[in-house]
């Protein structure tokens, strides 16, 4: 069922929008045209949904009315054509039913992703390695930029714990399905009796802030410098280049020495900053977000999965999906190929704040 209300505010929203477009304060500002367009092309899918279903609503009726006052072949002609005239009145009221659920606003955004090794000591860490390169095929697939910003390599290689920035088209609404720990199954290297170990990484996925959407006060952060750990080069291990911030209000810390330069690593920690303090605001003012950061994190332990790749098996088996989305091709999973189960989770999300909306 149409929900009416949701329907008219949706298009008299458009049309502000295309009415605003026109001013030509807004075209004298860069910003505000850039926010506008964008928010043009979200509300356009709607719109056309809207009028084919009205159009096909109003051709349904035409035909119920000849049907019923027309007598012998004509009312048949109808009859027949209305079946499958509600055919497509149906497929178009479910299609604008699902345009008509809110969009999360931050889908839009560019992300950081955050992927710690948990359980498995090395094997994790290369699991970790495994899961960077896995997105970095997927943002390749989809013309997306990445951004290394901070990186604790592993001993056996892999990473302890990687920090990068994706940025593009709809970055954050295809990979805020990643957040969680992701499980893994297999032999390692250094295994000899050929014995299945199981270990685990967490990802986390942050929608990237802008320095307007938080502000963050220079008396509330903690600068300290120190000298590299990592790999990068002489200069990196002899000079002060590494960066810790700590927000002080909240207790988060952000580390960076990827950089041989002090600035551009001070630069990169402010961003990842900014970006885990706009999620808690975001975990403060919408009630399902609610400790999302700790949900998404997790302990790093084998339990709270949502994904393992089980290499014997040949098989990635996401665990909040059922049925056929629930098993996908290990290899082609590896290879970047996360369309099919962004496209289940997307639409299981879309679903659920379906009923929602209804309920409400």
């Amino acid at each position: 069922m149409i929900n009416a209300d949701a329907l008219d505010s949706l298009l008299a929203r458009y049309q502000e929008v295309l009415a605003d477009l026109s001013k030509p304060e807004v075209a004298g500002d860069p910003g505000l045209l850039e926010s506008l367009g964008k928010e043009l092309s979200g509300l356009e899918p709607a719109v056309k949904a809207a009028s084919r279903w009205r159009e096909l609503s109003d051709e349904a009726q035409g035909l119920r009315e000849m049907a019923r006052t027309e007598t012998g072949e004509l009312a048949e002609m109808a009859e027949l054509e209305l079946e499958g005239v509600q055919e497509q009145l149906a497929a178009a009221e479910k299609e604008l039913e699902e345009e008509l659920v809110p969009k999360d606003p931050e889908d839009a955004r560019d992300a950081i992703v955050e992927i710690r090794s948990g359980t498995g000591g090395d094997e994790a860490a290369l699991f970790a390695g495994d899961l960077f390169e896995l997105y970095q095929k997927y943002a390749a697939a989809r013309g997306w930029k990445v951004e290394v910003m901070d990186t604790s390599e592993g001993t056996a290689g892999g990473f302890r714990d990687i920090t990068f920035a994706l940025k593009g088209k709809d970055v954050f609404g295809q990979m805020k399905y990643e957040s969680g720990v992701h499980r893994v199954q297999r032999v390692p290297a250094t295994e000899s009796q050929g014995r299945i170990h199981t270990s685990a990484a967490t990802v986390a996925v942050l929608p990237e802030a802008e320095e307007v959407d938080v502000e963050i006060r220079a008396q509330d952060v903690r600068v300290d410098v120190y000298r590299s750990s990592g790999p990068g080069g002489q200069s990196v291990n002899t000079t002060d280049s590494a960066v810790r911030l700590t927000h002080v209000p909240t207790g988060l810390v952000v580390s960076i020495q990827d950089e041989k330069s002090q600035i551009k690593n001070k630069d990169k920690a402010f961003r990842v900053l900014r970006s885990r303090l706009y999620q808690l605001e975001l975990d403060r003012v919408h009630d399902e977000r609610a400790a999302a950061r700790k949900e998404m994190v997790g302990s790093g332990d084998r339990s709270g999965k949502i994904r393992t790749y089980n290499w014997p098996q040949g098989r990635v088996t996401d665990h909040r999906l059922e049925g056929d989305d629930k098993n996908h091709a290990l290899q082609n999973v590896l290879d970047g190929g996360l369309d099919e189960i962004v496209r289940a989770l997307a639409l299981a999300d879309r679903e659920a704040r379906m009923e929602e909306a209804a309920e409400g």
